[in-house]
């Protein structure tokens, strides 16, 4: 057994874990040291000739060091890694994953304390006035360290070294957490192998009697029959709602069905829904949660990619009209998003490079770390290589994706303003999903046209750098994400597009990437969007080494 302590910087990490493996005879290893060992420098001047992106390089190494953990039943080594390490995805992916992790929770205000006494310069803290340094580091920080169990580091030191000691000592718990954010939006989980748990808690804190399953046939012979079986074993009574899969359960009267369902288990205002499928269903199912009994709470579930990275998170609720997608809806938010990786392994190579086309938004919104990865590793995880799970390339997609949607609808949770941006690619992708009849194209491959005519519309009306553009559709190449030609009617597509949500004063807002981020036009002209769209819906061929 490993244990890993991870915390603020000045949370007594080094103190507290050199005890604990003392205590049971382990070793202990503080990264910070192997780092300073092997390049010869203090991290402070590592730091000044090398940068935070050098130093944080030789963090990454020094973490892949370690190797594989011990699963043994003994202690036998107590990590401590420095207070940033565990931002990036990746080394929390290594950390983590096999070994137990403990929170030291120190207020900023003792930390910032700690930190005016010590004789350790922390480079992130220098030359800043140490409290507001530190309360700027723990809120950015809080969901990665939400991961571990929570110690709380403030006390005798005998006392918090006992309280990680039983952490030490207690049963094994399944899976890897690799990030819990508890957030205005509801509780965000992300990690491995570890739905049941989380669900289990989840319920627990709502005060549930029952696990009531909202799914459909493909989720529930996938996912939802042995989470239903494994809450079974841990106490919860289960019920089971099926809708339709895909798009044929966005109907209302599936709608109706099911609510009828829920009236006849006698499903009351105070029990909530587990959601468990991809994004045609959770959209269902929230809406189900959001109208029943005028709104009960739900939790999503989600079982695939697209629903992972995007469609779970943000409240958004809702099903078709004949007339277009989503015009009947709500905004109700989950009350958690437990996003489980390993689940994913069953899906087809067409789903997973559809969902990236969602992935692709919001790294041409200004994620670059999230754009780099998906042109070095989008291709693998299109195709379920195994080296894109094993490497955690296809979880820091999932965690970069989604938290950069989770910010931008905690700056606009009912659509006023910013939360406009996540519409990038989706006014024409829509009308393309619309007139293929919701069925004939996934959801994002329709998005990925959508996305080549947002950056050419950019490009035209001078707002989209031509480089920008040209990325944007380099890396939906290599996805193979907007390529094949469409025999769809451009003047369908347009008819569909004049339904689009997103009209304000008869004009259609249309957000168009810029160099890092976006802009609404209202005044693109409708003969510069026939133009392009019949470019799109012709297609291109896709390069060598796209993803197959």
């Amino acid at each position: 057994m490993e244990l890993v302590v991870v915390g603020l910087p000045g949370s007594g990490k080094t103190a507290i874990g050199r005890r604990v493996a003392a205590r049971h005879g382990a070793a202990f290893v503080d990264l910070d040291e192997e780092i300073e060992r092997a390049s010869g420098e203090r991290i402070p001047e590592i730091f000044e000739h090398e940068g935070e992106a050098g130093f944080r390089t030789r963090e990454r190494a020094a973490i892949e060091a370690l190797g594989a953990p011990d699963e043994s039943a003994k202690l036998t080594r107590v990590i401590a890694p420095g207070g940033g390490a565990i931002v990036d995805p990746r080394n929390r992916w290594r950390l983590f994953r096999g070994r137990r992790v403990v929170w030291l929770d120190v207020r900023p205000e003792v930390v910032a304390q700690r930190l005016r006494r010590s004789p350790t310069v922390r480079p992130l803290v220098a030359g800043r006035d140490p409290m507001g340094a530190v309360r700027d580091l723990a809120a950015a920080r809080a969901r990665f360290y939400g991961a571990g169990v929570r110690v709380a580091g403030v006390a005798e030191m005998q006392s918090v070294v006992d309280a990680v000691d039983t952490v030490v000592r207690a049963p094994a718990s399944a899976g890897t957490v690799l990030l819990r954010a508890e957030t205005r939006l509801g509780r965000l989980v992300v990690g491995d192998a570890l739905l049941a748990p989380e669900v289990d808690a989840a319920l627990r804190e709502l005060g549930a009697r029952r696990a009531i399953v909202v799914s459909e046939p493909g989720a529930w012979g996938a996912v939802g029959s042995k989470l239903a079986s494994e809450l079974e074993g841990l106490g919860w009574g289960a019920e089971r709602v099926l809708l339709p899969q895909g798009e044929d359960a966005k109907r209302f009267s599936i709608v109706e069905a099911a609510a009828s369902e829920l009236a006849r288990l006698r499903v009351e205002r105070t029990e909530p829904l587990l959601a468990v499928g991809g994004g045609a269903l959770g959209d269902t199912a929230g809406f189900l949660a959001a109208t029943y009994l005028r709104g009960v709470p739900y939790i999503q579930v989600p079982t695939t990619l697209v629903a992972q990275l995007d469609s779970s998170i943000g409240g958004k609720t809702g099903v078709d009209l004949p007339e277009g997608k989503n015009l009947l809806g709500a905004f109700h938010q989950p009350a958690a998003i437990v996003a489980d990786v390993s689940v994913l392994a069953s899906l087809d190579v067409r789903q997973r490079r559809a969902a990236l086309a969602e992935a692709v938004k919001m790294a041409a919104l200004g994620d670059e770390r999230l754009f780099q990865t998906l042109e070095l590793a989008g291709p693998t995880i299109a195709l379920g290589d195994t080296s894109a799970t094993e490497s955690g390339a296809l979880a820091e997609v999932v965690e970069r994706a989604a938290w950069a949607k989770v910010e931008v609808v905690l700056a606009d949770e009912k659509e006023a303003g910013a939360r406009m941006a996540l519409n990038l690619g989706h006014s024409l992708g829509h009308a393309i999903e619309a007139a293929a009849g919701f069925g004939g194209l996934l959801h994002g491959e329709a998005i990925g046209y959508g996305l080549r005519a947002a950056a050419r519309l950019g490009t035209a009306r001078s707002v989209t750098p031509p480089e920008r553009a040209a990325r944007i559709e380099a890396v939906l190449d290599r996805l193979e994400l907007g390529v094949a030609p469409l025999e769809l009617g451009i003047e369908t597509v347009l008819q569909h597009l004049a339904t689009d949500k997103k009209h304000a004063a008869g004009s259609l807002r249309w957000v168009l990437p810029t160099a890092d981020g976006y802009q609404i036009d209202k005044e693109v002209p409708m003969t510069l969007v026939r133009d392009i769209a019949t470019g799109v819906l012709a297609g291109r061929e896709a390069p060598v080494g796209a993803a197959r």
